[in-house]
C-alpha cells in the first residue's frame, strides 16, 4: 500500500520535497490549512526549508501549531529540512521563540551565515552513507540530549539527527537527484 505524506505548504521548499517524494511513488498532500492535517489519514509529515520565523508565525495564524505538535508526540513521523529543524527544536540558541519544540536538540540559526555562506558539500550520513548536502543559510545543531542520534556532521557540525519519530537535517535533501535521505524517512513512516 502506497503511503501518503503530508507537506507543510504554507511556505518555503514544498515543491522541491512533493516532486522528491513522487519520484519515490509516495502520495503526498499540501498542508495548507488545519483541515487539510486533521482531514486526511497521513503516514509521516515534512516541515521544509524556508523562513522558520514565517513558517512559525503561519502555524500560529493558521491554528496549525497544536494539532501538529500533539500529532507529532503522540508518534507521527516527522522530516524537518533547515527551517523546519529550527520549527521542531527545543531550543533555538540566537532566537527566544520556539515554536514546535518537540525534539532534544539546541539549534544555531542561520549558523553557516547569510546567503553568500550557502554551499554544496558530501558527507556520510549513519546508515546511508556519503550523501550530497546542500546548505542555504543553514542552522547546525549545537547539542543534543542523550536520546537523541546524531546522524551526520559536517566540520565538527551536528547536520542530521532523529529522536524517535523526529528526523532533521540542516541541509536540503530535496534540492538534489539523490533521494536515500528521502527514503531513511520513509522508512520511519
Amino acid at each position: 500500500m502506497k503511503k501518503t505524506i503530508g507537506v507543510l505548504a504554507v511556505q518555503g521548499a514544498f515543491a522541491e520535497h512533493i516532486d522528491a517524494l513522487q519520484k519515490l511513488d509516495v502520495n503526498c498532500i499540501e498542508i495548507r490549512q488545519k483541515s487539510d492535517l486533521t482531514a486526511n489519514q497521513i503516514d509521516g509529515i515534512i516541515l521544509p526549508g524556508g523562513e522558520s520565523t514565517v513558517m512559525g508565525k503561519l502555524l500560529h495564524e493558521l491554528n496549525i501549531l497544536d494539532d501538529l505538535k500533539r500529532l507529532i508526540i503522540e508518534g507521527l513521523p516527522v522530516f524537518g529540512t533547515c527551517a523546519g529543524m529550527i520549527l521542531l527544536a527545543k531550543t533555538i540558541v540566537n532566537d527566544n521563540n520556539v515554536h514546535l519544540g518537540a525534539m532534544d536538540i539546541e539549534v544555531k540559526r542561520n549558523a553557516y551565515g547569510r546567503q553568500l555562506g550557502s554551499f554544496n558539500t558530501y558527507g556520510q550520513f549513519t546508515g546511508i552513507g556519503e550523501v550530497p548536502m546542500t546548505f542555504i543559510r543553514a542552522p547546525y545543531i549545537e547539542s543534543v540530549a542523550k536520546n537523541v542520534d546524531i546522524l551526520a556532521t559536517v566540520d565538527n557540525h551536528i547536520v542530521a539527527a532523529q529522536q524517535d519519530n523526529m528526523l532533521v537535517t540542516s541541509f536540503h535533501p530535496e534540492l538534489t537527484s539523490d533521494l536515500r535521505v528521502h527514503s531513511y524517512f520513509l522508512n520511519l513512516a
